[in-house]
């Protein structure tokens, strides 16, 4: 063998410290933010929730999990779970189950009647906020939470937005849902249903408010434009499920193709079956891998 194919000694004559390992040098712990934290996108401290859980301190887990995110039921059925796709334990066999746990926390505490801790102080100001979608509960649970009396103007007839009018009920259950909504209400918020704010700060002025948070939500449907569209019948996806929610589902023909490989496509399609269509086909310009619906 050739002596460029050996590896080379090591030159120790330099070392003004022995030979040996520097026993003054010791590794040093950087605590980073874990990857399933940062993944969140409701910015849960998963890391210390699921360290709670994992010891059997199952209302402590979710007293830290509702610091974050004051409707774990709900997100624990309806979330995406971005934070397993960049679970660390899928290095070594396979990612937490952060959702299932979530939503075992979140229907834990449902049924035991965990409340939200309620401030100790008033702040004195008033705050409104248009709209009783998922937004606007959370910015009411984290206001309350400080101490600010918090009155929500809702134009429907029921809370909950997108939660309640965009995802259908065999996937987001609606007992679950007035659940969550109404311990918020019991931390102090006040929701007044069917009232529509037409001036924001007429609306401001009026009921003596010292700040607003508008939270509309995002009730409009995205449309492509379709050849000959107007030789058929169209309709956009999320008015299609906001109708069939209401209890008035518009009249659909034997066979129904949904346009689109998103959630709300899946959600429209399983939607159409359960209202009678013999067929529901998804329509997709590109290949099944690179559908976004979870």
């Amino acid at each position: 063998m050739a002596s460029s194919d050996l590896t080379q000694s090591a030159d120790l004559t330099g070392h003004s410290h022995g030979t040996g390992a520097l026993r003054t040098r010791r590794p040093q712990y950087v605590d980073y933010l874990p990857p399933c934290n940062d993944a969140c996108p409701a910015g849960e401290n998963i890391q210390a929730w699921l360290g709670l859980a994992q010891a059997g301190n199952f209302e402590a887990a979710w007293r830290q999990l509702v610091q974050d995110n004051p409707m774990p039921s709900i997100h624990g059925r309806v979330c995406y779970h971005p934070c397993e796709e960049v679970c660390n334990r899928a290095h070594t066999d396979s990612a937490v189950s952060i959702h299932a746990i979530e939503r075992f926390l979140g229907d834990m505490a449902l049924q035991k009647g965990w409340q939200f801790t309620k401030p100790a102080t008033a702040s004195g100001k008033r705050i409104l906020i248009v709209g009783a979608g998922p937004s606007g509960l959370s910015a009411a649970y984290h206001l309350a939470r400080l101490g600010h009396a918090v009155e929500i103007h809702e134009a429907g007839p029921v809370a909950g937005g997108m939660m309640h009018f965009g995802i259908p009920a065999y996937r987001m259950p609606r007992a679950e849902l007035r659940a969550e909504v109404r311990r918020i209400e019991e931390l102090g918020v006040k929701i007044t249903l069917n009232h529509r704010v037409e001036d924001v700060l007429a609306e401001k002025a009026a009921g003596g408010f010292d700040a607003v948070f508008v939270a509309v939500g995002a009730h409009i449907s995205k449309h492509v434009d379709i050849p000959h569209r107007d030789a058929g019948k169209f309709l956009d996806a999320v008015s299609f499920l906001s109708s069939a929610n209401r209890g008035e589902p518009p009249k659909l023909g034997r066979r129904v193709a949904i346009y689109g490989g998103g959630n709300t496509a899946m959600d429209a399609a399983r939607t159409a079956k359960r209202l009678g269509a013999e067929e529901a086909m998804i329509i997709y310009r590109r290949d099944r891998n690179s559908m976004p619906a979870h």
